[in-house]
């Protein structure tokens, strides 16, 4: 199929190739949807845009750039779809490919890209192109794309987090200024729909994938979909394909993957390093990589002590600054550099976000630990622990989570649409641990009751850490909501108990 007669969709790889009167098909409209169909429209393309729904402004905005809006439930092929006769269709991030419109597609050999394969094709439109950095792995990516962006622009390159977090990646190839380096975290969605055609795969500079455990299995259909999804994030890395010591599956990904010639795998890890890795020696972390006499010298870059200042501290978030350090000094960034960056970032809210400590006990927001790999993380870094836990399990098991960190907790305190796995996993693997539900529909009562039960339970020296395991979106907009109103369910009930203690400790 071809746009005009003799042109190939697959030979469209830059701003300046033959976009003109391309019937497009863009499918959603948040903002990555708009950020396509903006692109689409100014190359010069036909542009239709198909969504279930969405908000009356961004409607007005696709009649303002030029493009078609059609509303439908996409539960069938819409009859214009048909009629537009498409020569791509442009999928945003979370459609699944069983979707009525992505099947007709691929049954008619239309191409089907995410915005990351338009993103790469067209990222010539100012020269020269920024070198792209892709990070991806169930937890961390977003922790380590800040490190790695913040490290990049201490350097004083200038630098976008783009993606699946930050701005959208076209936008960020349309900016007039331009960048030296994108920095571009990349969800297993996203990652299934490169590599569709053989002209449009990425050839990053650098690229890493953290770590590998089920999550999404809903989505992908397998753990073997979605490990096969992550694993593109190495294909044609041309610098630095950096992979976990501690995680098999990223090292067999690196060792299967088709990369440059010269591209060199680099391994990062919580432990000694070897020659070519990243990793940590008496408290100091090190790189034997990029370094000429790494056989038997390594580089300091910073110490635990360092970190556990700028709450970089937890075992989790160490192997995300090493990951990240292995990214930028594939750069050449120097190691004085990296020091000073990491003493000036900051992580996210609701990343193991110290909310209140009273009473000697500490109260945590890790809302943003979605699926049980990253809950495990979180609750390693402390030894006893009230666990606020549950929400959507995306089709997870989670009883390995129970088993495993039972140990070292005080009480559990259930939450969520799927409390019913979690409270079978309690009764099997710690019969004999407090486990409390909370059981209203009210969202607004969730963190409320939430917070009571756990402080009734709580003693000095426990961590009350809001870890969910699960997604959020069954009671909450989504992970940040959820951990605003845990914050703020902490905050009241604390301040009550401040007006009858006036120990020093109390919040004021």
């Amino acid at each position: 199929m071809t746009a005009s007669g003799s042109r190939s969709v697959d030979e469209l790889t830059s701003w300046g190739a033959d976009w003109r009167a391309l019937r497009v098909v863009v499918l959603g409209l948040g903002v990555t949807g708009f950020s396509v169909a903006d692109t689409l429209v100014e190359l010069g393309s036909d542009v239709l845009v198909v969504a279930a729904s969405a908000k009356e402004e961004q409607k007005q905005l696709v009649d303002v750039i030029g493009a078609t809006y059609l509303e439908h439930d996409l539960a069938s092929v819409p009859d214009e779809v048909v009629t537009l006769g498409p020569e791509l269709v442009v999928v945003s991030p979370g459609f699944h490919p069983d979707n009525p419109v992505l099947v007709w597609a691929a049954e008619r050999g239309i191409p089907i890209w995410g915005d990351i394969e338009l993103a790469w094709r067209v990222r010539d439109k100012v020269t020269p192109a920024a070198e792209w950095v892709l990070v991806t792995g169930t937890n961390g990516k977003t922790t380590t794309t800040q490190l790695a962006t913040h490290l990049l622009e201490a350097d004083g390159r200038r630098v976008a987090a783009v993606g699946n977090i930050g701005i959208p990646v076209l936008d960020a190839v349309r900016y007039p200024a331009g960048f030296d380096v994108l920095v571009v975290e990349l969800s297993s969605y996203q990652l299934h729909w490169l590599g569709q055609t053989p002209n449009g795969t990425l050839s990053p500079w650098a690229s890493v994938c953290l770590n590998v455990a089920d999550d999404h299995l809903d989505w992908h259909g397998s753990r073997e979909g979605y490990a096969a999804a992550k694993a593109k994030v190495y294909t044609n890395t041309r610098v630095a394909a950096v992979y976990n010591r501690a995680d098999e599956a990223t090292l067999r990904m690196v060792e299967d993957a088709e990369v440059i010639d010269g591209c060199r795998a680099i391994g990062f890890g919580l432990d000694a390093p070897g020659p070519s890795d990243f990793g940590v020696v008496d408290g100091i972390l090190c790189d034997r990589a990029f370094l000429a006499e790494r056989a038997t010298t390594a580089l300091e870059l910073s110490t635990r002590e360092e970190l556990v200042s700028s709450g970089l501290g937890a075992p989790h978030l160490i192997a995300d600054v090493l990951a990240a350090a292995a990214l930028v000094r594939s750069f050449g960034v120097e190691p004085v550099v990296i020091r000073q960056g990491l003493q000036t970032f900051r992580l996210d809210e609701h990343r193991t976000e110290v909310v209140a400590e009273f009473a000697d006990i500490i109260w945590i927001d890790d809302s943003k630990a979605t699926n049980p790999h990253a809950a495990a993380a979180s609750l390693r870094a402390h030894q006893s622990v009230v666990w606020i836990v549950g929400g959507l399990l995306k089709g997870v098991d989670v009883n390995d989570l129970v088993r495993v960190q039972s140990g070292r907790l005080t009480a559990a305190i259930l939450i969520g649409e799927d409390r019913e796995a979690l409270r079978r996993a309690f009764e099997r693997h710690a019969p004999e641990l407090p486990v409390f539900e909370v059981d209203t529909d009210d969202t607004k009562e969730v963190m409320p009751t939430a917070v009571r039960l756990s402080a009734a339970v709580a003693k000095a020296g426990d961590v009350v850490l809001l870890a969910p395991a699960a997604a959020s979106m069954d009671q909450f907009t989504d992970y940040a909501d959820r951990g605003r109103r845990f914050a703020e369910a902490v905050r009241e009930y604390l301040g009550g108990a401040a007006d009858d203690d006036d120990s020093p400790s109390a919040p004021r």
